[in-house]
């Protein structure tokens, strides 16, 4: 860690791990060792001992102590080899599923943002998490031998998990990481510590009765900028996985490590009438109103070619959400932005009020004025293309609908409001030319055709689910290939059978 930037690090450390949360920031980072709300007692240990590393479960106050333990275990799942991953990739699963309902109710208590039905349906779609079965081995066969490439794990990955998802994307993280033949070491979000902490000791219990291997994924009690730093300067760490916004990626990739980083998002939609407007409503709705649009998949913003504005507007209405009028959006956006003079260039520029992100739908309508339904999925209202609520990843059960002249505007706006993080866009067009082109100009990690943005996750489209989806850095939607190293034995003119 000494080539880092401390004041960068602190900085953007600060920043992600206070950005969704009530406090939590840099200024806590000293916390006393005290009794853990998980049940383990916080007494101060020798750094790096095997004894230190026992009757944990998983939870630890000193980041050190925490990667320690992880990498003895990842040493015991070396002997237990491919059965103890699967072992231990089938009890998350199980667990996540069985636990779904209590655990998606006190992540929602601690967080206080996004849906309980949902935060639960999270919990109960990790089994569609890939997992052992991806670690096969490419092999090549030729006139001089063979050669055979394996896919084998770091050792500890050092991993950050946010807020909006804390025990799914921790549990999804466990399951991609450990199948590959690794252990984890996480530093949650502080504003979700609590519920991650919980998740990390039963898992851990239960891993260690059917296998004998204990720590195999640990978490630091008391999340803070100490922690996050100790972590990542750690020997036994030999990857990080951090979520967070540009300036955390920057942080991450300046320790040295390699760094699988997710970034954030800002997905429009483009509506060119030449498909169903009806099911383009419905998935709109799908995918914004899920967990109060806390996904970083979610549609954010939609542009309608203006031939169908009309029709598509009457067809979010029939579907069951509450168009605000232009008095009520000017009374919301008040509520969910502050503007700051002076802030980007001189401009005012927006900045999202964390109190309203991941809030129903009845709050913000209480702050727009706006009476609606109990069951009202999502608010929605016309807006320019430079309207807060257009270029700010908000994060609100809200979508503000644009109108553009034709495809090509679209496009350009969609691009636009996506701000080149190259993250998710979605289209909902029968003309293949259009879709083309969107796909062109948006390179985009993901790009959904008519359908919600769950489908690019496997929830309603073919593929598989992940929680962790490496945009910066490449990797895309992150699965147990993405945490091995590729490496390559050769035998020379030996073992080709024909």
């Amino acid at each position: 860690m000494s080539a880092i930037n401390e004041t960068l690090i602190r900085d953007v450390v600060a920043e992600v791990l206070g950005r969704l949360g009530q406090g939590g920031g840099a200024s806590s980072a000293k916390s006393a060792p005290a009794q853990g709300s998980c049940g383990c007692n916080g007494s101060a240990a020798v750094t790096g001992s095997s004894s230190a590393a026992r009757g944990k479960f998983g939870v630890f106050q000193d980041a050190n102590e925490a990667a320690a333990a992880a990498h003895e275990a990842f040493l015991q799942l070396q002997k237990g080899g491919m059965e103890a991953r699967r072992k231990i990739v089938d009890i998350v699963k199980r667990m996540a599923e069985a636990n779904s309902m209590e655990w998606g109710r006190i992540e929602l208590e601690e967080t206080k943002i996004g849906r309980l039905d949902h935060k639960i349906e999270k919990l109960q779609i990790i089994k569609r998490v890939p997992g052992v079965e991806w670690i096969r081995p490419d092999a090549l066969s030729g006139d001089h031998g063979i050669t055979h490439e394996e896919y084998t794990p770091f050792g500890v990955v050092g991993a950050v998990t946010p807020s909006t998802h804390s025990i799914p994307t921790l549990s999804g993280n466990i399951v991609n990481i450990i199948a590959a033949g690794n252990a984890v070491v996480f530093n949650a979000h502080p504003s979700a510590a609590r519920c991650a902490a919980m998740a990390v000791r039963a898992y851990n219990e239960a891993i260690f009765r059917e296998t004998g291997i204990e720590n195999i994924a640990t978490i630091i009690e008391n999340p803070s900028f100490d922690s996050f730093k100790a972590m990542c300067a750690s020997e036994a760490v030999r990857l990080l996985l951090v979520t967070g916004g540009p300036g955390v990626v920057k942080a991450a990739m300046q320790t040295g490590k390699r760094a699988i980083c997710a970034g954030p998002g800002n997905p429009p939609v483009l509506v060119d009438g030449t498909s169903c407007l009806k099911r383009a409503a419905e998935s709109v709705i799908k995918g914004a109103g899920y967990d109060n649009n806390l996904l970083c998949i979610g549609e954010k913003e939609v542009f309608v070619v203006g031939d169908f504005f009309g029709k598509f507007m009457d067809a979010l209405d029939k579907a069951g959400a509450a168009r605000l009028n232009a008095s009520q959006l000017a009374a919301l956006t008040q509520a969910a932005f502050t503007f700051k003079p002076g802030h980007g260039g001189g401009c005012a520029e927006p900045v999202v009020n964390k109190d309203l992100i991941g809030k129903d739908v009845a709050v913000l309508a209480k702050y727009a004025g706006a009476n609606v339904p109990a069951n009202t999925p999502v608010l929605f209202a016309e807006t320019d293309a430079d309207h807060a609520f257009v270029k700010e990843e908000q994060m609100m059960p809200f979508i503000p609908i644009v109108r553009v002249r034709d495809v090509e505007e679209g496009i350009r706006r969609s691009k636009e409001a996506e701000h080149n993080y190259r993250h998710t866009a979605i289209i909902h067009s029968h003309d293949i030319e259009n879709i083309t082109a969107m796909a062109r100009a948006m390179d985009t990690t993901i790009f959904v055709k008519n359908g919600p943005s769950m489908a690019g996750l496997g929830l309603g489209g073919e593929g598989y689910l992940s929680y962790s989806i490496a945009t910066p850095t490449g990797e895309g939607v992150t699965n147990p290939k993405t945490f091995t190293r590729v490496r390559r034995c050769v035998m020379v003119d030996n073992l080709r059978i024909y």
